[in-house]
C-alpha cells in the first residue's frame, strides 16, 4: 500500500498534546459520576424492565435513579442502596427493581447490612455480569467464525461496505437490512429516530413509529441481531450491526448493545456536544463508563468526527478533524480500548469544484491511514454539497469510493444518490452497493501499485493538514480543552462548561462511592 512520507516527530508530538489535554478530563472522570452512569449500572444487573408512567413505559432504572437523585443519596452510587435492598428482602436485582420503581419498597428506609456485606455482594453482582458480557462477545464471535468472516481492523481486505436503513419500524428496518445484505452489504447502521440523544431515557419494547430512524431498544437491537445472524448464515458470511451509542443515555446503549451482541456503536462525546448541545462534562464522564464496557465487549467504536465539515469548511478546517481523533484516541485509549476498536471517523466533504478537489480528498484519506494504521477508519460520503441532481450526486458517491480503495479505508458508509431529496429506498441502496462493488472490486490493488510524488500537491497537502493540526493542539492544550471548545475550537460550534443538556445529572462521587464496575471492566 502506498504511503505519505509523514514527519513522525509531528505525528509523536500530537499524540503528547492529546494526552496532556486529555489529563483534566481524566481527573473529572475520576472524580465525579452521572444519573446514566448509574442507571447503566442497574441495567448491567439486569434492571432491564419498565413501568407505565403518564400513559407510556418508563425504565425501572430511571425511576429508581430519579427517586435516589431528588433525596440526595446518588453521591455513593446506586449500589449501596440498591444492594442492600437485595441483602434485607432476599430479592434477586430484576425483582427488587420492579417493586422500587413503582415504589412498593423505598430503599432508604430499609435496615442496613454492614459495609463489608454490601461491598462483597456488589462486587459479586458485577463480576457476574462482566461475564454475561463476556459469554454475549463469545456467542457473537462464534457465529462470526461460522457464517464466515474477513474484517480486519487495518482495512487490508478492502473497504466494507456499510449502509443504513431508517424506517422508523424495526420491523420494516428488518426487511431493509435484509435485502441490503443481500445486495451485498457487510454491515448494517440502523439509524436512531430524529433527537433519541436529547431523551434521558431508552425507551422500552419493539418500536414502529420513529421519525428519521427507529428508536434504539433493546428489543429493537435483539430483533435486528437475530434476523442479521439468520441472514449471516444463509449467505456464508457475517453481516455486522451497528447502532448508536451517543447522546444523554451512551451508557445504557453500551450496555444493552453489549448485551444484544452488536458490532459497531456510533460513541463519541464530542459529537452530542458540539452538535446535540449535551454537557460537556456530562457526556465526556458517561464517555468512559461506556466505553469501559464497549472494551470488554470489543465492540468497534466509530467516532463523529465527519460531521466537523458540515458546519465547517473542509479544506480550511480539515485539521481540526486530525486534532480531534488524536484526543479521542487517547480518551478511548484511557477506557482501555485497543487500537483494533478504534473506529475513528473522517469524511470527503470538500466543495468538489475546488481545483485539484481528489487531490486533496486523497492526501486527508491516506493520512488518516498512515497516522492510525491499526485502528479500523470509518470513511463517510459527501453530503454537504449534494442536491436533487442525482446522478451528479451517484458520480460524487463513486469517486468517493475510489479515494477509498485506494488509500485503504476500513469502513466506508455508501452515500445515496437520493439522500439530499429523501430517506433512501431499497432500489437507491442497491445502487449504492453496486456502483462500491464494481470500484472496490475493479482497483482492489490499485494502492499496491502507485507511489505518491516526493514533495508533490498530494504529500504537501497532507503536511500542511498535519502542521496545522500540531498548531492546533497546541493551542487547546494551552487554553484547555473545555475553554477551546467554548472559543469554537471545532466545527464552528460553541458550547459552555456549564451550559447544554443534562448538566444537572453530573454528581461529584462522595468518600464511600461504590462501582465494581470500574475495576472488574
Amino acid at each position: 500500500m502506498a504511503h505519505l512520507n509523514l514527519d513522525l516527530r509531528q505525528v509523536a508530538r500530537c499524540r503528547e498534546l492529546a494526552r496532556k489535554i486529555a489529563s483534566p478530563v481524566e481527573k473529572l472522570i475520576d472524580t465525579h459520576t452521572t444519573v446514566a452512569i448509574e442507571r447503566a449500572t442497574l441495567r448491567l444487573l439486569g434492571v432491564n424492565g419498565a413501568i407505565v408512567r403518564g400513559g407510556q413505559h418508563f425504565p425501572e432504572a430511571n425511576a429508581i435513579v430519579e427517586d435516589l437523585h431528588k433525596a440526595g443519596a446518588l453521591a455513593e452510587g446506586v449500589l449501596p442502596a440498591f444492594v442492600n435492598g437485595m441483602i434485607q428482602k432476599k430479592m434477586t436485582a430484576p425483582e427488587l427493581g420492579a417493586a422500587v420503581a413503582s415504589r412498593k419498597i423505598d430503599l432508604l428506609k430499609l435496615p442496613k447490612a454492614s459495609d463489608a456485606e454490601v461491598k462483597a455482594k456488589a462486587r459479586e453482582l458485577c463480576e457476574k455480569a462482566k461475564q454475561l458480557i463476556i459469554d454475549r462477545r463469545e456467542q457473537r464471535d462464534a457465529i462470526r467464525k461460522e457464517a464466515g468472516d474477513t474484517f480486519d481492523a487495518s482495512g487490508k481486505n478492502g473497504p466494507l461496505l456499510y449502509v443504513i436503513v431508517a424506517t422508523g419500524n424495526i420491523y420494516d428496518d428488518v426487511i431493509q437490512a435484509r435485502a441490503a445484505a443481500q445486495a451485498g452489504a457487510d454491515a448494517i447502521a440502523v439509524i436512531r429516530s430524529t433527537a433519541q440523544s436529547l431523551l434521558d431515557y431508552v425507551p422500552h419494547g419493539a418500536t414502529t413509529e420513529g421519525f428519521g430512524g427507529t428508536y434504539a431498544t433493546q428489543e429493537n437491537f435483539r430483533i435486528m441481531r437475530e434476523a442479521l445472524d439468520d441472514e449471516s448464515l444463509k449467505l456464508g458470511r457475517y453481516i455486522r450491526l451497528t447502532n448508536y451509542c451517543s447522546g444523554l443515555c451512551m451508557t445504557e446503549i453500551a450496555a444493552l448493545g453489549a448485551i444484544e451482541r452488536l458490532d459497531f456503536l456510533l460513541n463519541d462525546a464530542m459529537y452530542g456536544i458540539l452538535f446535540r448541545d449535551i454537557n460537556m462534562k456530562r457526556t465526556l464522564i458517561d464517555q468512559h463508563f461506556s466505553r469501559r464496557i464497549i472494551a470488554l465487549s470489543r465492540i468497534v467504536i466509530h467516532t463523529g468526527e465527519d460531521n466537523y465539515l458540515t458546519t465547517a469548511d473542509a479544506i480550511e478546517n480539515g485539521h481540526q478533524v486530525l486534532a480531534s481523533q488524536f484526543i479521542n484516541e487517547r480518551f478511548a485509549s484511557h477506557a482501555h480500548m485497543t487500537e483494533d476498536l478504534m473506529g475513528l471517523g473522517h469524511a470527503q466533504e470538500m466543495n468538489p469544484e475546488h481545483p485539484n478537489v481528489f487531490l486533496l480528498e486523497i492526501a486527508r484519506a491516506q493520512m488518516t491511514r498512515d497516522i492510525f494504521p491499526k485502528s479500523p477508519i470509518k470513511f463517510m460520503p459527501p453530503t454537504r454539497y449534494k442536491c436533487g441532481d442525482i446522478f451528479y450526486s451517484h458520480l460524487m458517491d463513486a469517486m468517493f469510493n475510489f479515494v477509498g480503495v485506494l488509500t485503504g479505508q476500513t469502513i466506508q458508509l455508501l452515500g445515496m444518490m437520493t439522500e439530499a431529496m429523501h430517506t433512501p429506498l431499497l432500489q437507491d441502496r442497491y445502487a449504492a452497493i453496486r456502483n462500491a462493488k464494481y470500484i472496490f472490486g475493479g482497483a482492489k490493488d490499485l494502492g499496491q501499485e502507485i507511489t505518491y510524488k516526493p514533495g508533490g500537491t498530494i504529500e504537501k497537502w497532507a503536511a500542511k493538514v498535519l502542521q496545522e493540526t500540531l498548531d492546533h493542539l497546541e493551542m487547546i492544550d494551552r487554553k484547555g480543552l473545555f475553554k477551546a471548545i467554548e472559543e469554537k475550537a471545532f466545527a464552528e460550534v460553541k458550547r459552555t462548561e456549564t451550559g447544554g443538556k443534562g448538566h444537572d445529572g453530573v454528581i461529584v462521587r462522595a468518600p464511600g462511592y461504590l462501582n465494581p464496575f470500574f475495576e472488574v471492566l
